[in-house]
């Protein structure tokens, strides 16, 4: 099993194959629009501009189960994330990343590298062929990332 058998909902309800990033080296990231965390997207952004002519995408979960920080419709956070951050790269549907309801890739993520998602912002690292290479915690800043997405995509 890999990333690419799921299958999850994008920002605007259109089903999305994860085979569709085959080959791809990927970080996955549950957002929040509220957090103080939320400035990471600025990082974000910036390792996804350097690297993603290099075969690199992001793939950002908005999850709302944190304190309540990630209100609003998909319409509304993805206008905030691009008129604060300038963010291009992919946003999915809101999802839930611990409990009963967890969206099945994230009880995938939390197998292979486990532990309860402990707040916005954790990331999960994955290679080209759709493996979990790393997880980081919600606290690492994306430019700390910057020498585990080299090697990865070096490989």
């Amino acid at each position: 099993m890999s990333i690419y058998d799921f299958t999850v909902n994008d920002n605007k309800g259109n089903s999305v194959s994860l085979s569709e990033f085959k080959g791809k080296v990927l970080l996955i990231v549950n957002t929040a629009t509220k957090c103080g965390l939320t400035p990471q997207y600025e990082g974000l952004e910036k390792l996804y501009e350097k690297y993603r002519d290099r075969g690199f995408e992001i793939l950002d979960f908005p999850c709302n189960q944190f304190a309540f920080q990630a209100p609003g419709s998909a319409e509304k956070i993805d206008s905030f994330c691009t008129l604060k951050y300038n963010t291009k790269f992919r946003r999915f549907e809101k999802i839930k990343v611990n409990g009963g309801d967890t969206a099945p890739i994230y009880q995938y993520l939390k197998k292979q590298k486990p532990g309860r998602i402990e707040w916005n912002f954790a990331k999960f690292l994955i290679d080209r062929n759709g493996q979990v290479s790393e997880r980081f915690s919600p606290q690492e800043k994306p430019e700390t990332l910057e020498g585990a997405i080299e090697k990865l995509l070096n490989e």
